[in-house]
């Protein structure tokens, strides 16, 4: 039933122009946001810019300078030439036009970070790290094009490694000075070279005799600092000792027990020891100093270079993952996997994914509920299309897997085509309920008819949508069924997929053979039209939600994309309802519209935006955040003997984000978590991701959401997939 119109019928051909003017614009628009400053970086953490300096131009032997200018949000921090325990340097690999080469970074003095027993070096707030390009009488260009790719890892409590592409054009003759204080501020804070004059260095067993001359006068007396520029050599975070004899400066330092390295010499910075703030530590002093004597035996490191309780957690965590899968296999047999999956689609009807066709189901319902005949035929055309999609789906799954690709359940969702595709088909079948259209006045009448004229086949696509809709959830006993499903042979595992989909369709299947339900429902009447409105609106929060998930796979730009083009779509269905020479004229132009923007910017709706590095989340509890996972990062956490809590998670999933803001947002339980020392992990699988994909069939599981705690000598514990806070606490206390 259309709606009633709410404005006069000759104001219909101005607002739809209207609408269609405000497309165009907005269109632009949207092709604006695809760029940006190639200058610029940005991520929560860091602030990266290319900045040059050539005030005598780019022309052979004028003084040009280029450099990369990190600002960095509060409590984060980049790293020194040398990291010190841990970390990595910033990298910067140049691409220059012929005659045109780059020289070393021009390294300010460091700070130094105490992280516990361990010390880093690097830097905090805003720090400049000035290039020289050296223009040869080869280079000819009226303007020097300079390229960069750079890398850096920014750290607070957890790290993240970032990057960037930037790049510049500096003319050649002209004049490039808007940074000037910038790379003035950065040459001022840089180490001053000068000769070591008496200064040496004499190893002994576990220590370093530092002896340094000609340190400034104005130094004398105070506390400095030692940074060695050559990493592994002393243990930046042990106590050191330090003092002076008249001029000269002396420190002893404590070997590194990894050390690996037995040099002639040492390049190293020392610098007075400044009090807490940001940028570069204050300007310091670089020296080359000669090594006297003999240095003690280095020590024997593992082939590939990591320290033996690392290696020891990956044996142990390889030899559990092996064991994993045939202990899974061996404890749950066919027959609980299919009751297990009976009952998780049976659940599978009470999840919020499958709530948006409440309304094909219950007007199905309604409108059937004096002819029995019909309610029967609907509910076997239901349950046929319901099952044969989970059979469809689940030999799909099969199928990939065979040929080698890494997915589990739910992977259609991590395509940014299908997310887009089931956001165009409920924002049609929302723009119906609520009235905009009718499919009678769209369609060639024959076509549109189909529905009244075959219940059978229309009952048939609900069950085929209701399964489109509820692949993202996971509900309970699901997971240890499909996990187990991936392992069988195909008869036996369609076979789970299919018992999932009869537990899905058995309410509605016993409902249209049991009388008792028909006469519980209203009879047909004007509530029916009103309920169909309403239920537009759950189709509308669908189709937010999809726009989130592309959000997250296609960045902003996608997500803007596909709004313009599910405008314009709604335009066009709007104005094919029209009558006369409105639906010919408006129905040509926003179809022309919608072409265009499919066009103009709808590939960036499949355009996956660079994924860089899951973001670490803070949570209600200080001190408490979520790190990005990987498989080294557990490890190394295990190897601390620190219990970790994996949330295997995606944003398509509808069940994850119901349990990440109750149980895993609750304050109390985070608190016994930070009183554990539970490490935090987050998997995010919203994009296909094969090392989360084998973490999950590692734990017997080919779906999210997935919640396991690790501890170091103990077989990984899953929890159920709808967490609740006192199973969280009880597991906690069993470590």
């Amino acid at each position: 039933m259309p709606l009633p119109p709410a404005r006069p019928a000759v104001l219909r051909p101005l607002i739809a122009a209207g609408a269609l003017a405000l497309l165009l614009p907005l269109a632009a628009s949207a092709q604006g946001l695809l760029g940006g400053d190639a200058t610029v970086v940005k991520t929560d953490q860091v602030r990266a810019e290319l900045m040059a300096h050539a005030p005598e131009g780019a022309t052979p032997g004028a003084k040009v300078w280029v450099g990369l200018q990190l600002t960095h949000a509060p409590e984060w921090h980049t790293y020194w030439k040398n990291s010190g325990d841990s970390g990595l340097p910033t990298d910067l690999r140049w691409n220059l036009p012929p005659g045109v080469t780059a020289g070393e970074i021009a390294w300010p003095t460091p700070r130094k970070f105490p992280i516990g027993p361990l010390a880093n070096y690097g830097y905090n707030g805003t720090v400049l790290l000035p290039v020289p390009l050296t223009v040869s009488p080869e280079f000819q260009g009226q303007q020097l094009e300079v390229k960069l790719q750079a890398s850096w890892l920014v750290c607070r409590k957890e790290c993240i490694p970032e990057e960037g592409q930037f790049s510049l054009r500096i003319p050649a003759m002209g004049s490039t000075g808007l940074n000037g204080a910038a790379f003035d501020a950065a040459f001022q804070a840089a180490p001053k070279d000068q000769p070591p004059a008496a200064s040496a260095l004499t190893p002994e067993a576990g220590f370093l005799n530092v002896s340094l001359d000609a340190l400034p006068a104005a130094w004398k007396g105070r506390k400095l600092e030692f940074y060695p520029e050559p990493a592994g050599l002393i243990d930046p975070g042990a106590p050191w000792t330090q003092a002076w004899d008249g001029a000269r400066w002396t420190a002893k330092l404590p070997l590194s027990a990894q050390r690996g390295d037995s040099p002639a010499e040492m390049a190293l910075v020392v610098a007075q020891a400044d009090a807490p703030g940001e940028g570069p530590g204050l300007p310091g002093v670089r020296m080359t100093v000669p090594v006297q004597g003999a240095w003690p035996p280095v020590a024997a490191l593992p082939a590939a270079g990591v320290s033996p309780a690392l290696q020891a957690a990956l044996d142990a965590n390889a030899a559990r993952a092996a064991a994993a899968p045939a202990a899974g296999a061996s404890s749950l047999a066919l027959g609980a996997a299919l009751l297990g999956a009976l009952i998780g689609g049976l659940i599978l009807n009470l999840m919020p994914c499958v709530f948006p066709v409440l309304a094909i189901k219950v007007l199905a319902f309604a409108k059937h509920a004096d002819d029995r005949a019909a309610h029967r035929r609907s509910g076997l055309a239901y349950t046929a299309g319901v099952v044969l999609s989970f059979l469809a789906l689940g030999g799909l799954l099969l199928a990939l897997r065979a040929a080698g690709e890494q997915l589990g359940w739910g992977f259609q969702l991590q395509s940014p085509a299908v997310v887009a595709g089931l956001a165009v088909l409920f924002t049609l079948i929302g723009l119906n309920l609520a009235g905009l259209f009718e499919f009678g006045h769209v369609l060639p009448s024959g076509l549109a008819s189909l529905q009244a004229r075959n219940p059978t086949a229309d009952a048939f696509l609900t069950g085929v949508l209701a399964v489109a809709v509820a692949s993202p959830c996971t509900a309970p006993f699901m997971g240890a069924s499909l996990g187990l499903a991936a392992t069988l042979p195909a008869a036996q595992a369609l076979a789970v997929f299919g018992v999932l989909g009869l537990g899905m369709a058995l309410p509605y299947l016993a409902a249209s053979w049991w009388p008792a339900i028909a006469r519980a429902l209203p009879r047909p009447g004007a509530w029916m039209a009103r309920f169909r409105q309403f239920m537009a609106f759950p189709m509308f929060a669908t189709v937010v939600w999809l726009l989130w998930v592309l959000g997250q796979q296609s960045g902003i730009d996608g997500a803007a994309a596909l709004l313009l083009l599910l405008l314009a779509m709604a335009l066009l269905a709007w104005s094919l309802g029209l009558s006369g020479k409105g639906r010919l004229v408006l129905g040509g132009l926003s179809a022309a519209a919608l072409v265009w923007l499919g066009v103009a910017v709808g590939p960036n709706v499949t355009r996956l935006q660079d994924s860089g590095t899951a973001m670490a989340s803070e949570t209600a509890v200080q001190g408490v955040s979520w790190q990005p996972w990987s498989p080294d990062k557990l490890a190394a956490l295990q190897a601390e003997g620190r219990p970790v809590f994996v949330d295997f998670t995606a944003a398509w999933c509808v069940t994850c984000q119901f349990n990440k803001r109750n149980a895993l947002a609750d304050e109390g339980l985070l608190q016994e978590m930070a009183a554990k020392r539970v490490a935090l992990l987050r998997a995010d699988w919203t994009r296909r991701d094969p090392a989360v994909t084998a973490a999950l069939a590692q734990l017997g599981r080919n779906g999210v959401p997935v919640y396991a705690i690790y501890k170091n000598g103990q077989p990984p514990v899953v929890l159920t997939e709808i967490l609740s806070v006192a199973e969280v606490r009880s597991t906690l206390q069993g470590l």
